[in-house]
Formats: structure tokens, sequence, C-alpha cells
């Protein structure tokens, strides 16, 4: 079975450069249109599951990349992005850059990171994504191929899930792109990330 991994399209928050995480922001119109150009890149794939995050940026993108196939964008909260609290909306470029903040932790020493008030721990978006993934493998090990689409952060842990990886080593790899797609290769409880970040449109 193979897992595509999905990040969704560009939000007004994106181009804002704002602390996104449970705050349910649109996609922008080019979000939409690179939306749509991967999901030509992708039409002649075959899929016998999608899986979105319940907000809307990555559930539009779910179903723009479904296309014409006949299958149902199956919601699942487990896969929504992870909570910043209090700092939902704020200014990332300057919340990243105040090393008295607690986000200052978040990409460069993640194991140091402290969730501010209302917000979720890494570990907890961890425990939430590896649920997902055990359900997922087990209900389509028959299956030849599931799109997931969901968000920066969540996909991070899901792949930490697949690698194993510590805490600190949560951000492996690059941040994928809006509508960026890791591929995962998974046979008899093994994983093997086949693509890392690829993308489909032009």
């Amino acid at each position: 079975m193979e897992l595509y991994i999905v990040r969704h399209g560009k939000t007004y928050w994106n181009e804002e450069r704002k602390i996104q995480g449970w705050a349910d922001i649109d996609l922008t119109e080019e979000g939409r249109q690179v939306a749509i150009a991967s999901a030509k890149g992708m039409k002649d794939i075959h899929f016998d599951a999608i899986y979105a995050s319940p907000l809307k940026r990555a559930y539009e993108t779910a179903c723009i990349l479904k296309g014409d196939r006949d299958l149902t964008v199956i919601v699942d909260d487990r896969i929504k992005e992870i909570g910043f609290g209090e700092l939902e909306g704020a200014d990332f470029m300057k919340i990243r850059g105040d090393k008295t903040s607690r986000f200052a932790s978040f990409f460069d020493a993640p194991e140091l990171y402290e969730a501010p008030e209302g917000a979720e721990t890494l570990e907890g978006v961890s425990e939430r994504a590896a649920d997902f993934m055990k359900e997922i493998i087990e209900k389509h090990k028959n299956d030849e191929r599931v799109m997931i689409v969901a968000h920066g952060a969540v996909n991070k842990a899901m792949m930490r899930y697949i690698r194993k990886n510590e805490i600190k080593d949560f951000w492996m790899g690059k941040l994928q792109t809006n509508c960026g797609v890791t591929i995962v290769d998974c046979k008899d409880g093994q994983f093997q990330v086949l693509e890392d970040n690829k993308v489909f449109y032009e």
C-alpha cells in the first residue's frame, strides 16, 4: 500500500505569515489554482480512499484533488493541525525571532517547545497522528493507495510515526510546500519513503 500525505493549498494566513493551527482559514485563489493543477497532475493515479482534516483549507484541497473519482472525502479530527492557542494569528516571523516566546523553539529545538495557553503539545499531536496512522494502515492494508490531506505539523507527526523519530527530530526533512506530497510505501509493517515533498503541478 502507498500513502500520499499531502499538505493543503496556500491560505490567506500563509500569505500573511500568520501562525495558523486550529483557526479555520480559507484557501486563497492561488491556493485553489495550485490544488487544481495538482489534481490534473494526479488524475491518472488510482486511490482507494481519501482522508482529510476537518479544517476547510485541507478539506477543500482534498475535494479538489479527488477530481471525478467516485470517492467520498472522509473527515477525521485526528489529522487537524496542531493548535497554537493564544498564538493563533500572531505574526510568524516576529514570534519566531523573539527568543523569550514559547514559540521560539518550535522549529529549532522541538524537544524544548512548551505549548502556550490553550495550545497543544508536539507529543499530543504525535499521539493522535499515530492513532490515526495505525487505524488507516490496518483498515487499508489490502488496498493500493490512500490519500491523506492535512497540514504541515500534523503531517510531520505522521512521518514521526513512520520514521520512529524522537521529538528532537520532529522536523526531519523539509517542511512540505503547499500541495506538496510525501509518498510512503507500507508493506508488512515496514515503511519506505519513496518521495518527499513531491509536487504534481508545473
